[in-house]
């Protein structure tokens, strides 16, 4: 959920916005077209409002006290839509499978770790401080995290260690951070092939399966089964990418599918019992699952290459920012405007969302722009 991709059929370096390219090779009988994956960055956009309809009108808890009564009041038709948006995230991990492949492919361990940290990093740390602060204020209805307990999220190590989080969404960068550390040990570490990608998606598909019904806690830490399909799917639309007539690959991600959906709807299903904040259906989950996975592969595969709009590389450039922000400081845009203000609903959702992507630009424009780059920079030079 958090890059931006050049759209070549070469094994290209993940770039972030800004826009930052990196030479490397183009595979025999390849083209450089040099050009972007737009639909790419429109589709993390897309991704992560589904998240943020679910954040601010598809779920109980916390939101209430923004909205001042359930947002199934609020929302009466419209909450049972909105309550479909967790799966954005499944969305977010085929996107980061794809990218996460183009990036090590020719990369060393260093240039990896150096891309990656500095791509998560600044806006993480300065979106940490914000709704820290924000949440310390007397007029904020939030509970604050203790200081040690912010100083710790700094590190992005407060899932493991039981921490309360600042940001309700950096669950979803602890998963990414060891989808890291897996592609990295098994294919970045001992060079990327297409051989060791294949071998990588397939141990790790059939380890997945076993620590699922081992219900072995470490297993389950370490190879996810929950979200692996969706890693691996991703991985296997760039082994695509780089060659369609790959049967293998379409094997891979037709596997990845199966298990992707099934896993989804077992996860995210819910009745449609009276006690229930809204019902989703079984079949709803997989048609959106099918969404991401298709949608993704017909990126890959140059189908909407005509989407090559400007705009859409600003909509991926707000993404990152968006996502890490939304969710706690929008809950007190809702407040303030809904509750203190007695602005209407509807106009509170699309003012809260307009907010919140505004300051995505404000942290893309004067921290990312410039920090990405500069961490990049000292963490690949050589002492």
């Amino acid at each position: 959920m958090t890059e931006t991709v050049v759209n070549t059929a070469q094994p290209s370096v993940k770039a972030t916005v800004p826009d930052v390219r990196v030479p490397v090779s183009t595979p025999p009988g390849k083209r450089d077209s040099g050009g972007r994956l737009r639909a790419l960055d429109g589709l993390r956009l897309l991704a992560a409002l589904m998240v943020a309809l679910y954040h601010y009108g598809g779920r109980g808890g916390d939101v209430s006290r923004a909205w001042g009564t359930s947002p199934e009041v609020q929302f009466p038709t419209l909450h049972s839509l909105f309550a479909y948006g967790p799966l954005g995230v499944h969305i977010f991990f085929v996107i980061s499978g794809f990218v996460i492949c183009m990036s090590g492919w020719g990369r060393s361990p260093r240039s990896f770790f150096a891309s990656r940290t500095a791509r998560l990093m600044p806006a993480y740390w300065v979106a940490v401080f914000l709704v820290t602060a924000t949440f310390a204020l007397p007029a904020v209805a939030y509970d604050a995290v203790t200081p040690n307990e912010a100083l710790l999220n700094l590190t992005l190590l407060q899932e493991p260690l039981g921490a309360d989080r600042v940001l309700g969404v950096d669950w979803t960068l602890w998963v990414e951070i060891r989808f890291y550390a897996l592609f990295a040990l098994c294919v970045v570490l001992p060079g990327a092939n297409r051989r060791r990608v294949v071998l990588f998606c397939a141990v790790w598909t059939l380890a997945a399966a076993l620590a699922q019904a081992s219900a072995e806690p470490f297993l389950d830490l370490l190879l996810m089964p929950q979200y692996a399909p969706f890693f691996i799917g991703g991985i296997a639309i760039y082994l695509i990418h780089r060659d369609r007539h790959d049967i293998t690959a379409w094997g891979v991600l037709a596997v990845s599918w199966l298990t992707g959906q099934h896993i989804a709807v077992s996860h995210l299903w819910h009745s449609d019992h009276p006690g229930q904040f809204s019902y989703r259906a079984g079949w709803v989950i997989t048609l959106i699952v099918t969404f991401g996975f298709a949608a993704v592969l017909a990126i890959a595969l140059g189908w909407l290459d005509w989407a090559d709009w400007r705009w859409l590389t600003v909509a991926g450039a707000l993404t990152y920012p968006f996502y890490l922000v939304h969710e706690h400081l929008g809950w007190v845009v809702i407040k303030y405007l809904h509750q203190d203000l007695g602005v209407p609903s509807g106009a509170t959702f699309a003012a809260t969302l307009t907010a919140m992507l505004a300051l995505a630009w404000l942290l893309n424009r004067y921290v990312e722009r410039w920090a990405t780059p500069a961490l990049r920079k000292a963490l690949t030079e050589r002492n």
